[in-house]
């Protein structure tokens, strides 16, 4: 039987045995080397098939529909530069946490190191990114399928976060037959007839228990809500209440940010005093965005300071005294109940109304980049999600803007790349089928533009802004030197995004002003399908000099 034919079969247990460990999605880019894989998940009914002819942008949609689905997600590429392609999506799910799975094809090793065409060294070429790797051998009918199936049941088993890289080796010939060899295959019996895995290792799921909770719990509390889900940001934010401790809230908390605005009061003086009075912090999940917030978290100085995330490691760049509690949140918070108490810091409560007042009051109805990360809230689609690029947009609209508690929040926040961004946001509104507000700068959709392909057919309405400020006008807020901030910094390329939309066949528009810009939002989320690419054409540093202005009154307020 030819090399084909047990390349499929070889493949076809490494997909179904995937599929056992609820994969349901994976995402395929076009490739020779490849085949085998491809064959088989095209085949394998439990599959939802997504394709890309980008490598980079497949990955980080393959990321998108992991944080959505909160499931294991698999992408196959073919051999060599492909395989690189992949390091950025699959490092930002091993910070973040999410599960994808990356099935690389690769040359025998007879064809590395010798001259071969698209031959690269691709054994462990991640390096330590991933949380688990196999580097499988070449298909041989000398190797049993039990051997395959539970070394892939064994990697899944101890895949808790992160991406799993598989390298998959395969011989010509590549294409031809594709019946026989069923005799090997049938080794594993009744499993082909079962949905379970070959090899199982039940999940143990314990809860961090603080046996003295009940004497911390009167103490002068300070939650920090970082990056969680819808539920745990509303079960946080109703902990935080009962126990009256403040809650400071980043942009991905979805916990209604009870306090809006944190970067802005943070630098008032007076709140730094307050909060310095608290004997315990609790934060809650990781990767913090305001600047402000990072350093209170750096120079607080708590009797102990807790993190509690399912993502192992420290998370604690300021390296307090105190504890790391790798569990759920939901878990943690179920099995330490808050005591009814009356807020300690009620100051800090008129303060955070002072601000949101001050900005409303400065940004309301305008028409900036500030002003529409204010005003975002009015422009989110009912029952949908929001997707949040990074760089400057993400900080505007932690800063400014007071999201709904329990509304779906996405963004790239583990390396806090630009790349991947439109890509990242199709997966997560592929995962949902909801509808779908997107927000990135122009440098960011000109990174990932390939990826509006991605946009062309989505299956709820969804807009995509774009705000085109010409540049990278985050280094606008940072001491680069003035002489070498544009051409070396910001960038400006001077580019509109009109022509790439028509060019994906995506609906686009460019309002002037906010009325129109709201009006236009709302209209396409109850009467228009498809995807719509809207364009903001801002003045370039103003976001970053309006934040400015804003940090300088609020600390006299």
């Amino acid at each position: 039987m030819s090399n084909s034919v047990f390349n499929l079969r070889w493949a076809e247990i490494i997909i179904e045995a995937l599929t056992r460990h609820g994969m349901k999605h994976i995402c395929i880019a076009p490739g020779s080397r490849s085949t085998p894989l491809t064959l088989a998940a095209a085949k394998n009914n439990k599959l939802h098939c997504h394709t890309h002819f980008d490598e980079r942008g497949l990955g980080h949609l393959a990321l998108g529909l992991a944080k959505a689905s909160l499931e294991p997600v698999g992408v196959i590429v073919t051999s060599g530069t492909a395989v690189a392609n992949l390091y950025p999506s699959l490092i930002e799910a091993g910070l973040t946490g999410e599960k994808v799975i990356f099935l690389t094809a690769d040359r025998p090793p007879e064809l590395i190191d010798c001259g071969a065409n698209q031959a690269i060294r691709q054994t462990h070429i991640f390096a330590s990114h991933p949380a688990q790797s196999l580097m499988l051998p070449r298909p041989t009918r000398d190797i049993s399928p039990k051997w395959l199936v539970s070394a892939i049941d064994n990697g899944m088993n101890q895949l808790r976060h992160g991406a799993f890289h598989i390298n998959c080796p395969f011989a010509e010939p590549l294409y031809g037959e594709t019946e026989g060899d069923y005799d090997w295959q049938q080794q594993l019996g009744n499993w082909w007839n079962s949905q379970l895995p070959w090899l199982s290792e039940p999940l143990t799921n314990t809860v961090a228990h603080i046996a003295d909770w009940y004497f911390w719990r009167q103490k002068k509390g300070v939650v920090i809500a970082g990056r969680m889900n819808a539920q745990e940001g509303e079960h946080v934010a109703n902990w935080a209440k009962t126990l009256g401790w403040p809650l400071i809230s980043d942009v991905l908390s979805q916990t209604g940010q009870t306090h809006p605005c944190a970067d802005l009061w943070l630098a008032h003086p007076q709140a730094k005093a307050w909060l310095d009075e608290a004997e315990l912090v609790i934060q809650f999940g990781s990767s913090l965005t305001g600047k402000r917030l990072l350093q209170w978290q750096a120079q607080c100085q708590p009797q102990e300071y807790w993190i509690i995330d399912m993502i192992p490691g420290r998370l604690d760049p300021a390296n307090h005294y105190g504890r790391k509690l790798t569990c759920s949140i939901k878990g943690w918070l179920d099995a330490h109940p808050a005591q009814p108490r009356s807020p300690w810091c009620e100051k800090l409560w008129a303060l955070t109304k002072r601000t949101q007042q001050h900005v409303t009051a400065k940004l309301h109805n305008q028409f900036s980049e500030a002003a529409v990360a204010h005003q975002l809230p009015q422009l989110l689609p009912p029952k949908g999600q929001l997707f949040v690029g990074n760089s400057l947009i993400v900080r505007l609209v932690d800063a400014l803007a007071q999201l709904p508690e329990g509304y779906p929040v996405y963004s790239n926040r583990g390396a806090s790349g630009i790349d991947g961004l439109i890509s990242t946001m199709a997966g997560v509104q592929r995962a949902t089928i909801k509808p779908t507000l997107g927000i990135v700068g122009d440098l960011s959709a000109l990174y990932d533009l390939n990826s509006l392909a991605l946009l062309r057919a989505p299956s709820a309405p969804t807009i995509l802004i774009v705000v085109n400020n010409n540049g990278g006008q985050i280094f606008s807020m940072l001491p680069t030197p003035e002489e070498a901030r544009e051409p070396y910094y910001c960038m400006p390329q001077n580019v509109n995004f009109e022509h790439a939309a028509l060019m994906f066949g995506l609906q686009y528009a460019a309002p002037k002003d906010w009325l129109s810009l709201k009006t236009l939002v709302e209209q396409f989320w109850f009467n228009q399908q498809g995807c719509l690419l809207i364009e903001l054409i801002v003045d370039s540093d103003e976001g970053a000099r309006t934040l400015k202005q804003l940090l300088d009154e609020v600390g006299n307020l």
